[in-house]
């Protein structure tokens, strides 16, 4: 789902015009008040940093710093919480002038930022926070363009860097198969293959921690109505697999324009629906011990929210239970971003932090938030 350049929202409906127009919200200012935001009985939720412009993707650095992302802010921030009171109080950015560097990850010393068409690394970065290096670029052979541009990276469990392609549009059948899928490569930029074909635009995926498999979110297409299609959480069982996009979407949903091309019976279904247009970004399993044991090897799941829906839905944290036959079921875990039809904030991404509690990042309110449980 696309996002607006504004770092606070607040969403005022407008009037539709014409009979059949989407309804779409204007973005103004807001500012979250935790008070607002509910977690589950046990659980408490602060403010981990603050003025993050426009944080999206997180990762952990091998020496305690979180490495944060951007979007239109176009630069790589790393945060260190270095008298361990969950409130970061040191901040640099490493990396800037970037083409929207939504997506970090670490891999043996090294920070990885994803910039549309390349991938960058940054060379012993934890030792030169306050001088970073020059960018080295890994590759630049991945598709110029910046709708769906944006991409979540991560290493996985062969050691290779999963790198997604978004649909460059809304809804299209795109002559490179490139487009729409789910590519990974060597850590020095070469092997590329796809092993996920038919994802619109995915901006978070992790590993099963027992299975191996590889789940993430996508985004559903736009401009079928409200309350269609869902956007989806899905699992990989087998490389080369295909999601359905742009013939079928949620499993179900014939496309209008491609769907006689291609029956939805073709494609693999979602393990879970999250909701038309909630837009869910950034997921990770939960590996930590702080939360109760009904979490572990969950899925936490950021939904950023609906920005063409005439009444908003999503601005929320889910929270996913893998199922024994590859499903899953869904309940949410953080909410109170949405009040109506106004959005203080729009979680964009989550991530364990190594004492086990959940940060999550706000592109909206430049913020991170600490989830943590403290018990009865």
């Amino acid at each position: 789902m696309r996002s607006t350049p504004v770092h606070k929202l607040t969403w005022l409906l407008l009037g539709c015009a014409l009979t059949n127009a989407v309804c779409v919200p204007t973005i103004m200012g807001g500012s979250p008040d935790l008070v607002d935001i509910h977690v589950p009985a046990g659980f408490r939720i602060d403010v981990f940093a603050k003025d993050v412009r426009n944080a999206r993707a997180m990762c952990w650095g091998d020496k305690g710093t979180l490495f944060v992302g951007s979007r239109d802010a176009g630069v790589v921030y790393a945060l260190k919480d270095t008298n361990n009171d969950g409130k970061a109080d040191e901040r640099h950015i490493v990396a800037k002038g970037l083409n929207m560097p939504v997506g970090v990850t670490f891999k043996d010393g090294a920070l990885y930022v994803s910039d549309v068409s390349r991938i960058l690394r940054l060379d012993s970065i934890e030792d030169r926070l306050a001088t970073p290096p020059v960018p080295v670029v890994v590759t630049s052979s991945y598709p110029t363009e910046t709708h769906h541009g944006w991409k979540f990276i991560a290493f996985g469990p062969d050691g290779k860097l999963y790198v997604p392609v978004g649909a460059p549009c809304n809804n299209c059948l795109s002559d490179d198969p490139v487009y729409a899928s789910i590519t990974r490569i060597n850590a020095d930029g070469s092997g590329r293959e796809i092993i996920a074909h038919g994802v619109r635009n995915s901006v978070g995926f992790d590993w099963h921690p027992v299975t191996g498999e590889l789940w993430f979110t996508d985004n559903g297409r736009d401009m079928l109505g409200d309350n269609t299609p869902d956007c989806e959480l899905n699992v990989l069982h087998t490389e080369g697999q295909h999601f359905g996009y742009p013939f079928c979407h949620a499993g179900t949903v014939k496309d209008p324009e491609f769907g006689d091309q291609r029956p939805c019976s073709d494609f693999v279904p979602p393990a879970a629906p999250m909701g038309p247009h909630v837009a869910p970004l950034g997921m990770r399993f939960y590996t930590g011990t702080q939360f109760p044991g009904k979490y572990r090897n969950a899925i936490f799941i950021a939904q950023h929210g609906s920005w063409n829906r005439s009444t908003p839905i999503g601005y929320r944290v889910m929270v996913a239970f893998p199922q024994p036959d590859g499903s899953a079921t869904t309940e949410v875990f953080a909410e109170g971003w949405l009040n109506g039809s106004k959005a203080s904030g729009r979680p964009a991404d989550v991530l364990v932090a190594p004492d086990g509690s959940l940060l999550v990042s706000d592109d909206s309110a430049d913020m991170i938030y600490r989830i943590s449980y403290v018990g009865d």
